[in-house]
């Protein structure tokens, strides 16, 4: 989900991208559809992104520019927005479909007139909903969560794959403490977390534990109303399960409650720690770095309260609005969740994937990718939670990683306490949405 973006890279990005386009402005005779990403511009699945792209030019005829970004996306769409500059198309992940729809800028989606809609999962589409009950895009890509796993580290400490919370935190121990990596040093920690406040990345990370005992942030009350259930038990249970990590066992690695995804990638290809909950999209780039042999993906454990879950998550095709390019913007997002344009954006088993599960269910995995630990984040995806169509998930994900971090952070803090004022603020934000 992460990579360092240098910020000469953006501003050059940024030039060659919007030279010349702006689809928000009338005056504009410029036929390019211009798409967007969120990804860094120098990386392996921003020339995904360019193949799809190309490939679509092929068949269509109709002109590409792609634009890579990744640090502060939200932050660049905003200023085009304001200019009346918004591109064409966005991909960007599920969970900013209420900030953008709210905002004004998505057009809305007719399922039934989108050529190969009815092949894509329905799973998908509930992720492409607005608080309405609409549609605001085309399904492109899903994930679910599950660990990733220092597997010679696990043979080295005699110990099974974990099956419940209780064996995972067993592991943790293992390898902080019994030298899994033998160098002959208390070097290593059990688990890698991206555990800091940027993007809310306290709180997603914390989510798949969250859905994996029974719990949620908000529950639905009907007629597209919510109510905050942070403070259940099931969500409490997991966030002290978590804390007890960072705080009595001490198997998180050092300055987790810091580092967004950028830094945690980076701190398990060192061999700083060797379990990993996060998404397939690193699944390629880890077994480049860290060598196929060396790691296993594993089905996250049901908690002690309830389960199966985890985090379900993707990316849609964003069709924005005030485009002078409407035609083209509904025939870009035909292919993309077309066959062939899954299949160039799963790229294989190489690194770059922008497909992380196909959508479309006539797309045979397997037959695209030979990794077979692929097929454990497929699985998983059968019991993945998306985030709901709140007006505006952001900034319950926000308050909620604010909250969750702070817990993580401070030792002496009572989850219980804390959590419950988080459903009061979550209560509080659902109001200011008029969604409760």
């Amino acid at each position: 989900m992460s990579r360092r973006l240098l910020g000469v890279a953006i501003m050059t990005t940024l030039a060659v991208g919007l030279t010349g386009c702006g689809s928000g402005d009338s005056s504009s005779s410029d036929n390019t559809l211009e798409i967007w990403i969120r990804q860094a511009p120098d990386s392996d699945s921003a020339k995904t992104a360019k193949k799809l792209a190309d490939a679509f030019t092929k068949a269509s005829g109709v002109p590409t520019k792609v634009v890579a970004l990744f640090d502060d996306f939200e932050t660049k769409l905003n200023q085009q927005a304001a200019q009346k500059q918004l591109p064409d198309i966005v991909i960007n992940d599920t969970a900013q479909l209420g900030n953008m729809q709210t905002q004004g800028w998505l057009q809305e989606v007719d399922k039934a007139s989108l050529a190969g809609g009815d092949a894509l999962a329905e799973t998908a589409w509930k992720a492409a909903t607005g608080s309405d009950g609409k549609y605001y895009a085309a399904p492109f890509s899903a994930q679910a969560f599950a660990l990733i796993v220092r597997k010679d580290w696990r043979e080295k400490v005699k110990m099974e794959p974990p099956a419940t919370w209780e064996d995972l935190s067993k592991l943790a121990v293992a390898f902080t403490e019994q030298d899994p990596d033998g160098n002959g040093q208390k070097d290593t920690a059990g688990f890698v977390a991206p555990a800091g406040t940027k993007r809310g990345y306290a709180s997603w990370y914390a989510s798949s534990l969250i859905y994996a005992n029974g719990g949620d942030f908000i529950k639905a009350a009907g007629g597209g109303k919510y109510t905050a259930t942070v403070n259940d038990p099931k969500t409490v249970e997991a966030v002290q399960y978590l804390q007890d990590q960072f705080c009595k066992t001490k198997t998180v690695n050092p300055g987790a409650v810091s580092n967004d995804t950028t830094v945690t990638h980076e701190v398990f290809e060192k061999g700083q720690g060797g379990i990993y909950l996060v998404g397939p999209y690193v699944l390629a780039r880890f077994v480049n770095s860290i060598g196929a042999d060396k790691i296993e993906v594993l089905p996250v454990p049901k908690g002690p309260s309830g389960g199966p879950g985890t985090l379900g998550e993707g990316e849609n095709v964003y069709l924005m609005a005030g485009s002078q390019n409407k035609d083209a913007q509904k025939k870009f997002a035909e292919y993309a969740i077309s066959p062939e344009g899954q299949r160039i954006g799963m790229n294989k088993d190489a690194n770059g994937a922008i497909v992380r599960l196909p959508v479309n269910t006539t797309v045979d995995m397997s037959a695209e990718r030979q990794d077979p630990r692929w097929k454990v984040f497929q699985e998983s995806y059968a019991h993945a939670v998306y985030a709901p169509p709140v007006p505006n998930w952001a900034p319950i994900r926000q308050t909620s990683a604010d909250t969750i971090n702070a817990v993580w952070a401070d030792c002496t803090a009572n989850v219980k306490t804390a959590m419950d004022e988080l459903n009061t603020k979550l209560t509080q934000e659902l109001q200011s949405q008029k969604a409760s």
